[in-house]
C-alpha cells in the first residue's frame, strides 16, 4: 500500500483560573509544549504568544504537530508567567502542567484537565483546555470520461486507449498524478470511473491548469500519443450526464504535418464531482470507538510455563514475549477506548473445574463478563490464570475470531461509525483449523473488525503470512475472496532487539487505513460528524 501522507494536528490552548504570580497585575502567561522521545527526555516543540495580564488566556497561536497512530506520543503542556525578555523559562514563574498523549486528545477531540505542579500537587484551581482539529483538505474528485473517434495507430485492430493526469508543480514540470486503466481494441472507449484527492490532482487550486494525455498502450512500452489538452478544475466541475463538458484531443505532430488536420478525437467528461471523505481521525474525533480484544495462545507446544524453556514462563521480573506484546499494542489503542474494558481469551488449555478443552475461555473465567480493567487488567488476569489452566491443543483461532465477529456484526446494527473493533491473537505456533480461519477471516472482512496476529517462538510461521494478505486475496475454503485485508502478521523474533514501541508500530500502522477503508465502503458517517462543519 502507498504511505500515507504524514497526518497533521493543530492544537489550540486555553487555560482558566491560572495563579496570579504578580503583584499589582495578573499573570502574563505564554504555553509551552514539550514532547517525550524516549525514557524521560523532554524536547520543546514549541511555545504559544505571551498574554499579558489574563488568568483565563485564549492562546492565539496553535501547535502543529505531525501524528502517528501506531505511536504512544507522550505530550506535556507547561504555562509559564512571562516577566522578562529571556527565551530560557527556569527564571519564570511556574503555573503548572498537564501531561498526556496526543492519542489521549484526538479520541477525546477537546480535553479539558486541571494543571499541577511540579510536586503533583494541584496548580490551585487552574485548568487547561487543548481542543484537537486534522489539518487537511479531504475533497475528493470523482470523474467518469469517455472518448470517440480517437486516431488508429495500430495496424493490426485498433488502438488500446488510455489516460494520464498531470499536474503543474511551482517550478513549470508537469507531474502525472493519475492513470485510467487500459481499454483494448477501442477507438470510443469507456474508463471506469474514479477518485483522486483535489490536492493530488491540482493542489486544491480550481484555476491552475491539468493536462490530459490520452495514449495507444504498447506491450513493449512504446505507447504513442494520440493527443492531449489541458483544462482546469473549474472547467471540469461544469460537466454533467445532461451535458459533458468535451475537449479536442491533439496530437502537435500531427497538427504541424497535417493542412487539414482537425483533431485526434475527442474526449468527453460526463461527470466531475468535488466530495468530502472522512479520514481516520474524522471517525475518532467523530466518537468512533476503537473496541480492544485479546486472545492468548495456551497450547501444549509452548512448553510447561514452570520451566524456563516455555514461552510462558514469567522471567524473574515478570515478563515474557505474550505480556511484552500486550503491553506494546495494548498501550496504543487503550486512548481510543473510552471505558478501558478489555475483553481477554485463551484458546487451546483444559480449563478448571472439569478440564475439559476449550479454544474461548475468558482469562478470568467468567463468561458473562470476561473483561479486564485496563491493559494491566489484562496483564493481572494472564498472570492469575496461567498456574490454574493445563496446556493442551489444538490451536484453533476460528472460535475467537467468530466470537470478536458476532460483537462487531451487532455494532453494524448502528448505522453509524460508532465501533471498531481490532483483535490481537498472540500465538507460538502453526494453526489447526486453517480452513476455519480463512473462512473466519473473509466472513469478519465484511465487518467492522481487524485482526493482528503476533508469533512468539522460533515455529515457522507461514501459514499465517498466508492469512496476512498483503501478497494476494486470502480466500474462504469454499473459494469466496476477503472483501478487504484486516490481517497482519509479524514474528515477535524480528523485533527482539528493539525497542518496545517498534512491534506496535508495525503491526497497527495499517489499522487507520482498515478502518477508513471499512466505513467509507459502507457509507457510515461518524456518530457526531466533525467533517461536516
Amino acid at each position: 500500500m502507498a504511505a500515507q501522507c504524514v497526518t497533521k494536528v493543530e492544537l489550540t490552548i486555553a487555560c482558566t483560573n491560572l495563579l496570579d504570580k504578580d503583584v499589582g497585575s495578573k499573570s502574563d502567561p505564554l504555553c509551552v509544549l514539550l514532547q517525550n522521545t524516549s525514557g524521560q527526555q523532554w524536547y520543546e516543540v514549541d511555545r504559544t504568544e505571551r498574554v499579558k495580564n489574563s488568568l483565563n488566556p485564549k492562546f492565539a497561536k496553535k501547535f502543529l504537530i505531525d501524528y502517528y497512530f501506531e505511536l504512544v506520543q507522550k505530550l506535556k503542556f507547561g504555562v509559564y508567567d512571562i516577566d522578562n525578555k529571556t527565551f530560557d523559562l527556569s527564571d519564570d514563574d511556574f503555573l503548572g502542567e498537564f501531561e498526556c498523549t496526543l492519542g489521549q486528545i484526538v479520541s477525546s477531540r477537546t480535553l479539558t484537565k486541571p494543571l499541577v505542579l511540579k510536586n503533583g500537587r494541584p496548580a490551585g484551581t487552574g485548568s487547561i483546555t487543548i481542543t484537537a482539529e486534522e489539518v487537511k483538505d479531504n475533497r475528493v474528485v470523482v470523474l467518469e470520461i469517455e472518448a470517440r473517434k480517437l486516431d488508429n495507430k495500430d495496424f493490426f485492430g485498433k488502438s488500446d486507449p488510455y489516460l494520464e493526469f498531470h499536474k503543474q508543480t511551482g517550478d513549470g514540470n508537469w507531474v502525472m498524478v493519475h492513470r485510467t486503466e487500459v481499454i483494448k481494441n477501442n477507438l470510443n472507449p469507456v474508463w471506469r470511473p474514479f477518485k483522486i484527492s483535489l490536492n493530488s490532482l491540482c493542489y486544491s487550486d480550481m484555476d491552475k491548469s491539468i493536462k490530459v494525455e490520452c495514449y495507444d498502450y504498447d506491450s513493449d512500452g512504446s505507447h504513442d500519443l494520440i493527443g492531449s489538452f489541458q483544462t482546469t478544475m473549474s472547467k471540469l466541475k461544469e460537466a454533467s450526464r445532461s451535458s459533458p463538458v468535451e475537449f479536442e484531443c491533439i496530437n502537435e505532430k500531427k497538427r504541424q504535418k497535417k493542412k487539414n488536420y482537425k483533431n485526434s478525437g475527442i474526449v468527453s467528461v460526463k461527470h466531475c464531482e468535488i466530495i468530502v471523505e472522512c479520514t481516520f481521525l474524522d471517525y475518532i474525533m467523530g466518537g468512533c470507538q476503537l473496541n480492544f480484544t485479546v486472545g492468548i495462545d495456551f497450547t501444549g507446544s509452548n512448553g510447561d510455563p514452570r520451566s524456563p524453556d516455555s514461552l510462558h514462563y514469567l522471567s524473574p521480573n515478570g515478563v515474557n514475549e505474550y505480556l511484552t506484546a500486550i503491553w506494546s499494542v495494548g498501550m496504543v489503542i487503550q486512548d481510543y477506548d473510552t471505558d478501558k474494558m478489555f475483553p481477554a481469551f485463551g484458546f487451546g488449555a483444559q480449563i478448571p473445574p472439569s478440564f475439559q478443552v476449550s479454544h474461548e475461555f475468558p482469562l478470568n473465567f467468567n463468561p458473562s463478563n470476561p473483561f479486564c480493567n485496563g491493559i494491566q487488567g489484562i496483564v493481572d488476569a494472564y498472570r492469575a490464570c496461567l498456574p490454574q489452566v493445563k496446556l493442551y491443543g489444538p490451536t484453533n483461532f476460528s472460535p475467537i475470531i467468530n466470537h470478536v465477529a458476532r460483537f462487531a456484526a451487532a455494532a453494524t446494527q448502528q448505522q453509524t461509525a460508532s465501533q471498531y473493533f481490532v483483535l490481537l491473537i498472540i500465538t507460538d505456533g502453526v494453526i489447526t483449523d486453517l480452513d476455519q480461519t480463512r473462512t473466519a477471516i473473509v466472513n469478519a472482512s465484511k465487518l467492522p473488525m481487524s485482526i493482528i496476529i503476533v508469533g512468539v517462538g522460533g515455529a515457522d510461521f507461514d501459514a499465517m503470512e498466508f492469512l496476512d494478505g498483503d501478497n494476494g486475496v486470502l480466500r474462504s475454503s469454499s473459494g469466496e475472496p476477503a472483501v478487504r485485508d484486516i490481517v497482519q502478521f509479524v514474528p515477535f523474533r524480528k523485533f527482539q532487539n528493539s525497542p518496545k514501541e517498534a512491534l506496535a508500530q508495525c503491526v497497527l500502522a495499517e489499522v487507520p487505513q482498515q478502518v477508513v477503508n471499512y466505513f467509507s465502503t459502507y457509507k457510515l458517517q461518524p456518530p457526531k460528524n466533525p467533517a461536516a462543519k
